[in-house]
């Protein structure tokens, strides 16, 4: 078999039936379709346990009691027959020919450890709906992409859970998703491959980023105990970061865009001051090193006008 597609669901009923219908419309018919329900408590169980009837030759069906989307995707994965593994949350969907790009990727560029699709993000709430701007060179339609390099250059991610393929020896060699990590556990998997093997990209938009889903269900917009966030969980790769320049740079944007929020936090502070404090600020934007030269004060009062403003814009897209 060629593609095993896990789906991971944890409260998602409103969503499940349109990402296993999008997988199963694929033209490229040599895949199943393993569903981890992750002890949910609103039904999804039942609507993709009704979304495929009729095709239980091709899907599966699986219940687990509640213990995170990374353990929820590791045990669809172990109890997989493909030879590549793709990923789609419950909320998300692809195009029709997802998988039939994948295996073209894959046939012209086999050396790859992880392939990768451009994709769209939709938010339906502010009337958005964007093509996510991938750092690659204008012009570029496939082939190899240094990882690292790519994400840096415009912090949009060129490897999205949604949209990428791995061979299933090198998703085991890595140990599949990081346990207990709450937000970045796909960024850890992803930039550890990276370091190692090559990345093969196709530049279409081929699968949808969601981005209206209740932020009680999304791992981001809400502050995370340090010990659950990718950015406080890269022992591992400490090396990487001492001898590596694209990869130091890539982590050093991530920690000065993504910390702000627990820098700004009283909780938080210290911990993100510590975090911050392994930044070669040399190499940041001067914007960004401005930013953080502010007053802390200062920088709460911009963020809570933010925050307001955002409030008052989707109150009026919403009124209209």
């Amino acid at each position: 078999m060629r593609f095993s597609v896990i789906i991971p669901v944890y409260n998602k009923s409103p969503y499940v039936a349109k990402a296993i219908g999008s997988v199963l419309a694929q033209s490229f018919k040599d895949f199943e379709l393993i569903i981890v329900d992750d002890g949910s408590k609103d039904g999804s169980y039942e609507v993709a346990s009704n979304a495929i009837e009729g095709h239980r030759s091709t899907c599966r069906l699986c219940r687990q009691e509640n213990a995170g989307v990374s353990m929820a995707r590791n045990n669809g994965v172990a109890a997989s027959q493909g030879d590549y593994v793709c990923f789609l949350d419950a909320d998300d969907w692809w195009e029709p020919t997802f998988l039939e790009e994948m295996d073209n990727l894959i046939v012209e560029f086999p050396e790859a450890g992880i392939y990768g699709t451009n994709y769209t993000i939709v938010n339906e709430a502010r009337h958005k709906t964007r093509v996510a701007s991938i750092g690659v060179e204008e012009g570029f339609v496939k082939g190899y992409i240094n990882y690292c390099q790519v994400y840096a250059k415009t912090m949009y991610m060129p490897l999205w859970t949604g949209a990428v393929c791995i061979p299933k020896g090198v998703f085991d060699e890595m140990q599949g998703f990081p346990r207990g990590i709450k937000l970045g556990e796909d960024f850890l998997l992803w930039v550890r491959i990276a370091l190692k093997y090559k990345v093969a990209f196709v530049n279409k938009p081929l699968a949808y980023y969601n981005q209206d889903v209740d932020g009680a269900n999304r791992g981001v917009g809400r502050l995370h105990n340090p010990k659950d966030h990718m950015l406080w969980n890269l022992g591992l790769l400490e090396g990487e970061e001492k001898c590596n320049h694209d990869f130091k740079q890539l982590i050093d944007n991530l920690r000065t865009y993504g910390l702000m929020p627990y820098y700004l936090s009283a909780e938080f502070h210290e911990d993100a001051k510590r975090e911050l404090a392994k930044v070669n600020w040399e190499l940041q934007p001067k914007q960004i090193r401005k930013q953080y030269k502010k007053p802390l004060f200062m920088l709460k009062a911009e963020n809570l006008m933010k925050m307001v403003g955002s409030k008052v814009k989707q109150k009026l897209l919403s009124k209209r």
